[in-house]
């Protein structure tokens, strides 16, 4: 493949859908956010257990937001459902595992409390982009792009 067209490609993946993945990233941040915070800082619950939440609450609320705004994927089956789960899992743990290692690391003189918050919004933010490129590639992909109403 040439330069030019892997650069087309790049471009494709990047189109309209992302600035309405970001809307819908907005709104589950928001809430997503609170619930970790809130169960790590007010509840007590653990690193992994606070992330998770958000997560999982989040997860619901996103499935449906990108299937129909953001990718216009208008097709049924279970099969995306769990797509949708393995990508979002798999990008989980790729995401707070590395975020925690790298900033326990970086920030190796600070208390656990920090370290984890701040590990949290880096896992956040690496979860973001990992997150589109597996909905975008992988989940909500189709050969039958023509059936798709894009804005």
């Amino acid at each position: 493949m040439s330069t030019s067209a892997k650069i087309k490609r790049l471009f494709h993946i990047f189109n309209c859908s992302f600035s309405r993945f970001i809307i819908v990233g907005l709104i589950n941040t928001a809430v997503g956010t609170a619930v970790m915070f809130v169960a790590y800082n007010l509840i007590g619950c653990g690193y992994w257990i606070s992330s998770a939440l958000n997560y999982i609450i989040g997860s619901i609320v996103s499935y449906f937001l990108n299937k129909y705004f953001t990718f216009r994927d208008y097709e049924r089956g279970f099969k995306k459902v769990i797509r949708f789960v393995l990508n979002i899992s798999v990008c989980y743990f790729l995401a707070y595992g590395i975020a925690q290692k790298v900033i326990y690391w970086i920030l190796s003189e600070y208390n656990l409390q920090v370290r984890d918050n701040i590990s949290m919004i880096a896992g956040m933010g690496l979860f973001v982009m990992l997150n589109y490129l597996g909905q975008r590639l992988f989940v909500f992909s189709a050969p039958h792009q023509s059936s798709r109403r894009e804005i």
